[in-house]
């Protein structure tokens, strides 16, 4: 049983784009065995790691189940959600949730992004040491073994090239098609609310509370400016972190995707992509970072220009071509 496996070496197939398809469609639908939220999860936490991967498309088991943790923190303890298909039980993952807020006697208002580091690293090491056991040779087993090879000794996984620009190239569609089959399977199995409603709650469970850390970290890269239209942004209030390329893309807060942007510029860029000439100077930005101490962090880690480009490129591929431009720049 697949599932089982500690270990799972790549099939080195030839994939077309059809192929993939036809994994992906397994996966979402009744033939593929979902008693649990637990594929769908790791899908979308796949989906938001796309960009913390190395240059071998490595990934670590940390990366990928601090997502996973997330999503299923917010899930389970803030939304109330069962994550199984059976009434009155609890999906493994539920119950390591409830311990651990009840452990910290913990309210249910809390978000993961407002637990404290200890807690967060609890509930990540936790929920890592034991879905890593079911989760992660399920949707091996799903793709016929040419998804990622994974290995639960040295907690990594290698996602296969052709899995990985594909996941690049449909991005947005993956996402969308796992937030929906996730709030089917939510909806069938829980009295709150709608599929539409359910819905809202899935594409924001990822979303940071608040980005505050960032904020402190960014100013001292900038002389107070806007990083498009370069007002002078003289109080905390009227300074906004924004995700360069949008996060309802990315849907992950790297600090090298990040600018301090003023009100006015963050309001109307909303959801659009900022015009290329802004890439440029994001790179030549992000060249900076990596002459600070900040080169250590975890995210910039993985960093590399082309990667920027290459998520620039493909977010545009995704359908974000409505682009944006500061109506007035100040010199």
């Amino acid at each position: 049983m697949s599932h089982k496996l500690q270990v799972g070496e790549m099939k080195e197939v030839y994939l077309i784009d059809k192929d993939i398809w036809g994994h992906f469609n397994y996966i979402f639908s009744s033939k593929s065995k979902n008693s649990t939220t637990y594929k769908f999860v790791l899908v979308k936490s796949l989906l938001e790691n796309l960009y913390n991967v190395n240059e071998r498309l490595e990934l670590t088991y940390d990366s990928l189940f601090s997502s996973f943790a997330k999503i299923y923190w917010n899930l389970v303890i803030h939304h109330n959600l069962n994550q199984i298909n059976m009434t009155g039980k609890k999906a493994e993952v539920q119950k390591i949730l409830h311990d651990i807020q009840a452990k910290y006697q913990l309210p249910q208002t809390l978000v993961f992004d407002k637990l404290s580091h200890e807690v967060q690293i609890d509930v990540i090491t936790k929920v890592k040491r034991k879905c890593k056991l079911n989760v992660m040779g399920a949707l091996y087993g799903d793709t016929g073994s040419t998804i990622y090879d994974f290995d639960n000794k040295t907690e990594m996984i290698r996602i296969n090239p052709a899995f990985y620009s594909f996941m690049q190239r449909f991005q947005r569609v993956l996402n969308y098609l796992t937030n929906y089959q996730l709030a089917l399977f939510l909806e069938k199995f829980n009295d709150q609310g709608d599929t539409t409603n359910l819905l809202l709650k899935v594409e924001n469970v990822s979303k940071r509370a608040s980005l505050d850390q960032f904020y402190y970290l960014l100013t001292s890269l900038y002389k107070g400016n806007c990083f498009y239209c370069g007002k002078l942004i003289k109080k905390k209030e009227s300074a906004h972190v924004d995700h360069f390329i949008p996060w309802s893309f990315v849907q992950a807060d790297q600090i090298w995707n990040l600018v301090i942007a003023c009100k006015s510029c963050n309001l109307s860029k909303n959801d659009k992509l900022a015009d290329d000439r802004y890439l440029s100077s994001l790179i030549d930005r992000n060249m900076g970072i990596l002459e600070t101490d900040l080169v250590h962090r975890s995210d910039m880690k993985v960093y590399s220009e082309r990667k920027l480009t290459d998520l620039y490129k493909y977010s545009i591929d995704n359908g974000f071509t409505d682009f944006w431009a500061p109506k007035k720049i100040i010199i």
